[in-house]
């Protein structure tokens, strides 16, 4: 394909992203239009909607095919046509206690299971809920793409560094913060160097995804804020001695799924569901980041070997797959509070991270 024509499918991308967040509909090649239950408004209606294979189950629907994980798709049909007000408890589990009747419903063959993988990553990306009205009754014209265009868009090759800048902070004076950007992409990562950049030491590596919760305001429920402070704290020690690090902030909140459904995922939690649980149940993925992201930034740097401050062996392997050298995994684990053990408990037995 022509650079050109990989513009042309990012653009789409970027526009059907927008378009979902601003409730537009959408046209993934030639299947039925799209309408997002959560954030489009007025009066569309339709009988057959798209969700997620975990929403199905809950709403005990046995899909036609057995589903990889809970965010494939599943259409499925009410027995009358349902408008917004009415789909949106069909579609959110965290307003499943105030409204525990729904149905009938009956899931039918998917004819367009690639497109329709297609909007559940796209909707995912948009940060919403995983759930559209098809051909809903409505005379919006829809955004139009083809299934093909998010495998572009999602290309870690079109990040470019940005810009570049001095940046004292208080875990160390001599910083350098340097931001990528992606056509396309509304998400800024950004890297932050700490001490001087030397050819004669391995510098000390954490991919760190950016997590409002915990970083910003100190959430107990989550490790990442004291997580982020230790790392910074180890790196500032490591340029003390002559060496340097490198902490890759990405904006990947909530493994993924954005802030609005992490907040979601936290209600479920509070329901008894652990995390990996909570992400399920909403329809969306256990793990959504981007961690061969991390390694195109570390080649856009210049950062071929790299000690890695993680607990998370798929860091370890994306990196190495991506042609980054781990010459070193480097525990970072830090106490449970009484909010977290759960979350921490969760993490070592169900998603494979180690003990330090």
């Amino acid at each position: 394909m022509s650079e050109l024509d990989a513009s042309a499918a990012q653009r789409r991308v970027a526009q059907a992203v927008d378009a979902l967040r601003h409730g537009w509909p959408i046209r993934i090649g030639d299947t039925p239009v799209l309408l997002p239950v959560e954030t489009a408004s007025g009066d569309a209606a339709s009988d057959h909607l798209l969700v997620s294979a975990a929403r199905a189950q809950t709403l005990k629907l046995a899909n036609q095919r057995d589903a990889a994980d809970g965010h494939s798709p599943v259409l499925m049909r009410a027995a009358d046509a349902l408008d917004l007000a009415a789909a949106l408890p069909v579609a959110d589990p965290a307003l499943d206690p105030v409204n525990p009747l729904k149905g009938p419903f009956r899931a039918e063959p998917l004819a367009w299971l690639h497109a329709a993988e297609t909007a559940m990553e796209l909707a995912r990306i948009a940060g919403i809920l995983p759930a559209f009205l098809v051909d809903p009754a409505s005379g919006d014209a829809p955004v139009m793409l083809q299934p093909d265009d998010l495998e572009l868009w999602a290309d870690p090759a079109n990040l470019r560094i940005a810009t570049r800048a001095r940046l004292p902070i208080a875990a160390e004076e001599e910083a350098e913060i340097i931001a990528f950007r992606s056509p396309g992409d509304m998400r800024e990562h950004v890297a932050l160097v700490l001490g001087h950049r030397t050819s004669e030491r391995v510098p000390l590596v954490r991919l760190h995804s950016e997590c409002l919760t915990g970083d910003i305001f100190g959430s107990l429920k989550c490790d990442c804020g004291p997580q982020l402070d230790a790392a910074l704290a180890a790196m500032s020690a490591e340029a003390s001695k002559g060496g340097w690090g490198v902490l890759l902030y990405m904006r990947q909140e909530g493994r993924g799924i954005g802030i609005i459904n992490k907040l979601r995922a936290y209600r479920l939690q509070d329901e008894g569901f652990d995390t990996l649980e909570a992400n399920r149940r909403l329809g969306l993925p256990e793990e959504a980041r981007d961690f061969p992201l991390a390694a195109r930034m570390l080649y856009l740097m210049g950062v071929g070997d790299v000690r890695l401050m993680t607990n998370n062996l798929e860091k370890v392997v994306a990196l190495e797959d991506a042609g980054v050298r781990v010459s070193e995994r480097v525990p970072h684990e830090l106490p449970a509070n009484p909010h977290n053990r759960r979350y921490l408990d969760t993490k070592r037995d169900r998603a494979g991270h180690l003990l330090a």
